[in-house]
C-alpha cells in the first residue's frame, strides 16, 4: 500500500523540538541529550507512536527514542503527543526521522539497552529479504549498538515473517530468550504487554500475535 504524503509534514518535523536533527552528531552522547544516565530503549519503525508513548509513560526511569523513516507517519505521533496533558510531558521520549540502516552511525557501541521491532514491514519479495528488520543483516547492526546483555523484542501478526526471524536469529547465533505463537494467550510473555495500533486491530480480528525476545 502506498504511503499517503501529508502536505507540510516535512516542515512540522523539521521544526519539532522532540525530533533530533543531525543525530549522528549525538553518537556516544545520548545520555547527555537526555541529561541523565538512564538506559536507552529504541523502537525501530514506531509508526504513530502508541507503543513507545505508553512505554515512556510507564517507565520514566528509561529513556526512549522512537525511530520512523517517514515524516507523514512521524507527524501523527507528534500530533498525538501534543494533545497530552501537561503532567504527561514525557521528557524521556525523543524521535528520529532516519532509515533503520543508519543505526550504527547514530548510536555508539554499548549505547542502547533494548530494541523493539513491532509489526515491521514484511518486505514479502525474496530479493528484499535483507531489508526486513529481523534479518541477519539488521541483527549485525543491532549488535554494534547494544549493551552486552541487550535484547531485541519482536512482535508481528505475520507468521511468515516470524518464521523468517526465528531462522535468521539462529543463523546469526543469537539466543532465543522467549518465544510465543499466541502472545495474548501466553500468561508469562503477555505480562506487561503494551499493544501497538496494529496489534489492537489484528488481535480484535482474532489473529494470533507472535513474539520473540533475543539476545547475543
Amino acid at each position: 500500500m502506498r504511503l499517503r504524503n501529508i502536505p507540510g509534514a516535512d516542515e512540522v518535523i523539521r521544526n519539532c523540538d522532540w525530533v533530533i536533527k543531525e543525530p549522528a552528531d549525538k553518537k556516544g552522547k545520548w545520555n547527555t541529550v537526555f541529561g541523565n544516565e538512564n538506559p536507552i530503549h529504541i523502537e525501530v519503525g514506531m509508526g504513530k507512536g502508541q507503543f513507545i508513548t505508553e512505554m515512556a509513560k510507564r517507565n520514566p526511569q528509561i529513556n526512549y527514542i522512537g525511530i520512523e523513516r517517514y515524516t507523514s507517519v512521524l507527524l501523527r505521533a507528534v500530533q498525538k503527543r501534543e494533545q497530552l496533558p501537561t503532567e504527561e510531558a514525557l521528557p524521556n521520549l525523543l524521535y528520529l526521522c532516519i532509515d533503520a540502516s543508519e543505526l550504527p552511525e547514530i548510536f555508539a557501541k554499548d549505547e542502547v539497552a533494548k530494541i523493539y521491532l513491532n509489526f515491521s514491514d514484511p518486505w514479502p519479495k525474496d530479493r528484499h529479504a535483507r531489508r526486513r528488520l529481523p534479518s541477519k543483516e539488521f541483527l549485525a547492526r543491532y549488535d554494534q549498538i547494544l549493551v552486552p546483555d541487550g535484547k531485541v523484542e519482536f512482535k508481528t501478526d505475520n507468521r511468515g515473517l516470524f518464521d523468517f526471524a526465528l531462522e535468521q536469529r539462529e543463523i546469526a547465533g543469537w539466543n532465543l530468550d522467549g518465544c510465543t505463537f499466541d502472545l495474548h494467550h501466553d500468561e508469562n510473555m503477555n505480562e506487561g504487554n503494551v499493544m501497538t495500533e496494529y496489534e489492537e486491530k489484528f488481535s480484535s480480528m482474532g489473529n494470533p500475535i507472535y513474539k520473540m525476545i533475543i539476545s547475543r
